[in-house]
C-alpha cells in the first residue's frame, strides 16, 4: 500500500516508517519538525507540513493518493499537558479534526491513530482491557480519548474504517540502530536515566516513591519500539482486509517498576544510575499494565523485542552512539 505517515520523523513514527518501507509498502512522511528531525525522516517521501493547516493536508493526499493514514503528530507530554492544556486540545483535537475532515474530502477513508494507555486514568484492577472505563487523569489522554469518540463519530457518519493502537510505555530503540529517541528537551524516563549515568545530568529525578506497588515506585508496562512498528502495520493490512474498526491495547501484560527499569539500565550501560526522590507528578497513576490478548487474537500480534534487557540494550546503543 502507499501511506501517509503523519509525524514520521519523531521516535516512533520514523520506527513505523522504516518497518513499512521493509515490508514492501510506500511511504509519505508529513510533519513540521517541531518536535520530529529531518535526518529521522529518511524512509519514503518527506512533505514539510502542520497538522492544523488543512489546505496543506488535503493537497499532500491529493497528490499522492495514499491508501491509508497512520496518524502520530501530537503532543505527547502528560506533565506539559497538566499546565497547558490548552495547547493540547488545540493540537491534538484540533490536528485530528483537520485530518479527518482532509481524508473525507479526498477520500481516504483507512486510518490507524497513535492512541494511549492514558484514557484508561487509574483502572481499580490490572491488567487493562479495552473496555474498561475511560477516565483520563491529565489533558493528554483526554485529547487522545476525544479523537477516538470523534473516529466513532466519523466511521458512524462518513464509513471511516479506524484502529486505535492504546500503547503503553514506548521504549527501546531501532535493533539496527538507525533511529531512536532524539527528544529536546528529552523528558522520557530511560533516556534520562542514560543521560544521568553519563554525567549528562547530575542525577535523574524518581517521582515518588510512595506508590500503592511493592517497591513504591510506578509501574508501567514497557513496550519496544519495534513492536508498536509492526502493530501499525498489522492493523492498516487488517483495515484494507475489511477488519472491524475499534481499539486495541499495545502492550506485553508485564508490569516493570521505575526501580526495575534503573537496575536494567544500570546492567546495558555498566554503570550505575544516580537518582535523587522527587514529589509524584500531577497526573500519573501509580500502575498501568496492559491486557493485550485482543491484539494478539485480532490482529495476530506479537512483541518479540520487549524483554526488559533488549529495550535497554537497544536504547544504550542508540543513546551511546547519538548522544554521548
Amino acid at each position: 500500500m502507499k501511506i501517509l505517515v503523519t509525524g514520521g520523523a519523531g521516535y516512533i513514527g520514523s520506527q513505523v516508517c522504516k518497518h513499512l518501507t521493509a515490508h514492501g509498502h510506500d511511504v509519505i512522511v508529513y510533519d513540521n519538525l517541531s518536535t520530529g528531525f529531518r535526518e529521522l525522516a529518511r524512509w519514503g517521501v518527506f512533505e514539510y507540513g502542520d497538522m492544523l493547516d488543512e489546505p496543506r493536508l488535503r493537497d499532500c493526499l491529493r497528490r499522492h493518493a495514499p491508501d491509508g493514514v497512520i496518524h502520530f503528530a501530537a503532543l505527547s507530554q502528560v506533565g506539559e499537558s497538566v499546565r497547558n492544556p490548552g495547547a493540547y486540545y488545540r493540537n491534538n483535537v484540533g490536528g485530528a479534526i483537520s485530518l479527518l475532515s482532509a481524508m473525507r474530502a479526498e477520500s481516504v477513508n483507512l486510518l490507524v491513530v497513535s492512541g494511549t494507555a492514558a484514557v484508561y486514568g487509574q483502572p481499580d484492577r490490572m491488567p487493562i482491557t479495552e473496555d474498561f472505563p475511560q477516565s483520563p487523569l491529565n489533558p493528554y489522554g483526554a485529547s487522545k480519548l476525544f479523537m477516538e469518540r470523534m473516529l466513532r463519530d466519523q466511521a458512524a457518519a462518513h464509513g471511516l474504517n479506524w484502529v486505535s493502537l492504546r500503547y503503553f510505555n514506548a521504549a527501546g530503540s531501532d535493533p539496527e540502530g538507525e533511529t531512536g529517541e532524539l527528544h529536546d528537551p528529552e523528558t522520557h524516563l530511560i533516556p534520562r536515566m542514560f543521560m544521568a549515568a553519563a554525567g549528562q545530568i547530575p542525577e535523574l529525578e524518581l517521582f515518588g516513591n510512595d506508590y500503592p506497588t511493592p517497591d513504591g515506585t510506578c509501574i508501567r508496562d514497557y513496550i519496544h519500539v519495534e513492536d508498536l512498528a509492526s502493530a501499525h502495520r498489522l492493523a492498516l493490512e487488517y483495515l484494507a482486509a475489511g477488519g472491524e474498526s475499534g481499539a486495541f491495547n499495545l502492550g506485553t501484560g508485564r508490569g516493570t517498576s521505575v526501580k526495575e527499569a534503573l537496575d536494567a539500565a544500570a546492567r546495558a550501560c555498566g554503570r550505575q544510575v544516580p537518582f535523587r526522590l522527587a514529589p509524584r507528578r500531577p497526573g500519573d497513576p501509580a500502575e498501568l499494565v496492559a491486557d493485550p490478548s485482543k491484539a494478539r487474537a485480532v490482529l495476530g500480534w506479537t512483541p518479540v523485542h520487549s524483554d526488559l534487557d533488549e529495550i535497554m540494550r537497544t536504547a544504550w546503543a542508540w543513546f551511546s552512539r547519538h548522544r554521548v
